[in-house]
């Protein structure tokens, strides 16, 4: 009996030792925290030796551990290109007397920063010079409906309704797009190798306001994707030529999910390069936040990218002065992290007069427990904002 009493009490120990093993707290990681540094910065960070060194000490002071570093905007190249225009990059070095570049990834690795090379993958932003467009002319370009791009000269009394992106703008189903971008990111993986990982921004078509859910709503709204070598492509795989109306919902389907289709086997292709370099090397990319809107209109399916691990996070670009707006975007979209990661990229150059403001929105954001946070820009970081963040 003594026996059976023995083996009962060590019964009930291990079951309340288990369950107190359930109980002990799980130990939060912490989220990265990030900011994007633009081309366009005022600080100019890369024109000479001390920008790099305040850029490295600002990251510091705000406990910062990631930067988002514009390598290609609008078809010029930032960094030590041998395929695209390098104006901008030897205006760099004229100034700094060296690579920058070069001496910003070693700094950064010396004090534990990740360095990310941010590329703008589709919008050659306002660059009509641009090398691609030299090569092969407006024929890359993605169009409307009505055979028009996204940045027009010319508006017709309906294009007052809507608000365009006003941005040239590559065909992501066109062969020659995929080739270019690819040759592009290949270049900078190569000779880069202290680089974190790469960047993406503007991998979608463009996004008017108001949008419209779909193509067959097309008289409604503008919707994109019909590039030259887009349409020839999609006729020749479905039969179907979507310059003329599609008959029903399903031809209209085909035709979304097409594009879409466009998008993110662009993204696949970018990562698979990347990923061959090297495992370690890491794949974002800077989304639209609202799911629906970024699937339906921008033909940007960033959940399915992070479900089927193509990409390691996205970074949503929550950029509103509505906090509770911001607040409920970040709700919704958080339970699509699948095995990847969610970062919020937050607005801080709309709130830098009213930092209360932001300092309640960061507040809000990190209590939803996200994986990162993003911070658009270098420019308003400031000495309150730091102070804060500390």
């Amino acid at each position: 009996m003594k026996f059976y009493f023995k083996l009962f009490l060590c019964f009930i120990f291990s079951l309340q030792l288990g369950y107190a093993q359930d109980l002990e707290p799980v130990t939060k990681v912490k989220p990265h925290r990030g900011v994007w540094v633009s081309v366009y910065s005022a600080k100019q960070v890369l024109y000479d030796r001390e920008g790099v060194k305040r850029l490295i000490t600002q990251c510091q002071r705000a406990k910062i551990d990631q930067i988002y570093l514009q390598f290609f905007q609008s078809g010029n190249a930032y960094y030590d290109s041998r395929i695209c225009d390098r104006t901008k990059y030897n205006e760099i070095i004229k100034s700094a007397g060296v690579d920058t570049l070069d001496l910003l990834l070693r700094e950064a690795q010396e004090n534990g920063i990740a360095v990310f090379a941010w590329v703008n993958v589709l919008s050659l932003g306002k660059n009509d010079k641009a090398d691609i467009l030299n090569k092969y002319g407006n024929s890359i370009l993605t169009r409307d409906q009505y055979g028009r791009p996204a940045k027009i000269d010319t508006a017709t009394e309906s294009d007052k309704y809507y608000l365009r992106e006003n941005q040239i703008f590559l065909e992501p189903g066109d062969p020659r797009t995929t080739e270019y971008i690819l040759n592009v990111i290949n270049e900078i993986i190569n000779r880069y190798p202290l680089i974190s990982g790469v960047h993406l921004d503007y991998i979608r078509y463009p996004s008017p306001v108001p949008f419209i859910p779909g193509s067959r709503f097309n008289k409604f709204g503008l919707t994109y994707g019909y590039g030259p070598r887009n349409v020839e492509r999609f006729k020749e795989k479905t039969g179907l030529n979507v310059l003329d109306i599609l008959n029903n919902e399903d031809e209209y389907l085909v035709w979304d999910n097409w594009k879409r289709q466009q998008v993110t086997d662009l993204v696949r292709k970018i990562s698979s390069l990347v990923k061959l370099k090297s495992a370690d090397l890491l794949v974002s990319c800077a989304v639209i936040p609202l799911v629906e809107r970024a699937y339906s209109n921008a033909f940007q399916d960033w959940s399915a990218w992070l479900e089927e691990g193509i990409v390691n996070y996205v970074v949503l670009m929550s950029y509103s002065k509505d906090n509770q707006f911001v607040k409920e975007i970040v709700k919704s979209s958080i339970g699509h992290r699948a095995s990847g990661q969610i970062y919020i990229g937050l607005g801080l150059f709309l709130m830098k007069n009213n930092l209360d403001l932001f300092f309640n929105q960061y507040r809000l954001v990190s209590d939803l427990d996200p994986d990162g946070v993003v911070f658009f820009s270098i420019d308003d970081l400031s000495e309150q904002v730091i102070g804060y963040l500390n």
